[in-house]
């Protein structure tokens, strides 16, 4: 696996829910210059290697059109551009994707086999910060959220080789990241399972699952009501207790418009669900405001060289 991991985007993206437009992004830039040892379905066994330059630097770039709510929790959906960049160099591998960067400070290496990922990670949470972008009165009402830094690390460990051919890939991993500065200074855990496989030399698919388990700060700063709040915006009075606030699961693939999945124009898409838990999916910014059941989709185009 000379190039860039799916795993390390995986885990990423699912570390802040909140902005899925990111993730939604990483997730298919991922898809798209992951598959380094794809095969040709066409004229090769499942478990039959192609000849394929796997060595080496590569960057993969793109956008895409991301279908997402207005803040974590909302049932109004909206569509926005999301950026994002995923490669490997020198060995090291790095994902920036809208809001969001990463490095896996353990080189690669190639073929299949057992991989251990670690690094750090950093995320700027957006969510309420901009006020105009709420559609609902009552959580504009709640006021504004100052933009939240969140900054911690990673581990993980995967293999290649596992059920359809030589080169498809199923990882675990788990996070941690706490906010240092903004709205809160709580802490996320977020464990991760993902599998990755290429179909063809053009084609690849892959899916994911996660949750995250959040700190008491975190749901005083998104979730809580407080009494002069619930006077501004009508919502009842409500205190978030820490726990796990949600689970996903995904869905994502690609498919290479020139060149193959190693070089040149590929259009990539996915779409992921969540569903909020415990005393995040009871307060009124989601019960009453919003909704429980979480839906991104997300449709672009990426180029590698």
């Amino acid at each position: 696996m000379g190039r860039c991991r799916l795993v390390t985007t995986l885990f990423f993206c699912r570390s802040l829910p909140v902005r899925l437009v990111s993730c939604l992004t990483a997730i298919a830039l991922a898809a798209a210059a992951g598959p380094v040892f794809a095969q040709d379905a066409s004229t090769t066994p499942p478990t039959a290697p192609a000849t394929l330059d796997v060595g080496g630097d590569s960057v993969t770039i793109g956008a895409g059109g991301i279908y997402l709510n207005d803040y974590e929790g909302s049932d109004h959906y909206v569509w926005r551009v999301g950026p994002g960049a995923i490669g490997s160099v020198g060995g090291f591998n790095f994902i920036v994707a809208g809001n969001r960067a990463s490095v896996d400070l353990i080189p690669d290496k190639p073929g299949p086999g057992w991989d251990i990922q670690a690094g750090p990670v950093g995320v700027l949470n957006f969510n309420r910060s901009i006020l105009k972008n709420i559609d609902d009165p009552r959580v504009r009402a709640l006021g504004k959220r100052s933009t939240a830094l969140e900054v911690g690390g990673y581990v993980g460990i995967g293999r290649t080789g596992v059920v359809t051919s030589d080169y498809d890939r199923l990882s675990l991993s788990v996070s941690y990241r706490k906010g240092v500065t903004g709205a809160h200074r709580a802490g996320i855990w977020t464990p991760t399972i993902n599998y990755f496989t290429p179909l063809s030399r053009k084609t690849a698919v892959g899916l994911f699952a996660s949750a995250d388990y959040a700190e008491r700060g975190y749901g005083k700063a998104y979730f809580d009501v407080d009494a002069a709040q619930s006077l501004a915006s009508g919502l009842p009075v409500f205190t978030t207790r820490k726990g796990w606030k949600d689970w996903s699961a995904g869905a994502i693939g690609t498919v290479a418009l020139t060149g193959d999945l190693l070089h040149g124009f590929k259009i990539v898409g996915g779409a992921t669900y969540t569903r909020l838990l415990n005393d995040f999916a009871r307060s009124p910014v989601v019960s009453i405001a919003g909704d429980r059941n979480q839906w991104i989709g997300m449709l672009g185009l990426a180029y590698t060289f």
